[in-house]
């Protein structure tokens, strides 16, 4: 069974209007953290390695609570750099993860489908793939001035960011990856970018990222208010 890392270290600043903790704003009554696990566990993993950085005790505490109730396994790592960019938290678990493992933030929610059918394709050693959304236009749930973007040729990733001049696809923060991310990362990070988009440039330029194409299932960024608002839309969700 894969082990599935949540990044849940950042601020969150754009929805502080909600809670001083963006993995523990409620959604629906539950916190967002919370749901992206439970949505994990309904693909069929239970192992899970958190990441945390900003309120990390808070987090931690909550989750700790989640895993007796839920019985699953969470180890957590605290990222004192927190406030640097996301790759930084996902290279924190380079010596906890020696096999293939899902990776996701702790801010997105999603349809447990993606992970089950993109776990089903598998994976080879030395690659990384990405679930992509190649609805670009008139995508309701997506905001188009802060989504990464993605340059998709034949399932290899050709280009990623958020301010690349051409892209097919967009990306949705759901990865399976293997552990070939982590030197991937080291070498992003020697050339000043600490970004997960950044390792996986790298791993492109190796021909080893690749995407699968999530259909027709939904996902979103709550990155702020007004995706919260569509979350609890899209998803039939009533906020406690």
């Amino acid at each position: 069974m894969m082990k599935c890392l949540i990044i849940a270290a950042g601020l969150g600043s754009r929805l502080a209007g909600k809670g001083d903790s963006k993995p523990l704003v409620k959604l629906g009554g539950i916190p967002l953290v919370e749901r992206v696990m439970d949505t994990v566990i309904k693909a069929g993993t239970r192992d899970f390695i958190v990441i945390t950085g900003y309120n990390g005790d808070k987090i931690k505490d909550r989750l700790a609570l989640f895993s007796k109730e839920n019985h699953v396994d969470i180890e957590f790592i605290h990222n004192n750099r927190w406030e640097k960019p996301n790759g930084i938290s996902v290279h924190c678990a380079k010596d906890k993860l020696h096999e293939p493992f899902l990776l996701s933030m702790s801010d997105h929610l999603f349809d447990p489908g993606i992970l089950t059918a993109m776990c089903s394709e598998g994976i080879t050693g030395g690659e990384v793939k990405l679930a992509v959304d190649l609805r670009i236009t008139d995508n309701p749930l997506v905001d188009l001035d802060d989504v990464t973007k993605v340059l998709v040729e034949n399932r290899h990733i050709r280009d990623i960011g958020k301010t690349i001049p051409r892209y097919n696809a967009f990306d949705t923060g759901i990865f399976l990856c293997t552990p070939a991310l982590f030197d991937a990362l080291e070498k992003s990070f020697e050339k000043g970018d600490y970004s997960l988009s950044g390792g996986i440039r790298q791993m492109a330029a190796l021909q080893k990222a690749f995407t699968f194409d999530i259909g027709d299932r939904n996902w979103i960024d709550i990155d702020d208010e007004a995706a919260f608002n569509k979350a609890l839309l899209y998803f039939n969700l009533h906020e406690l």
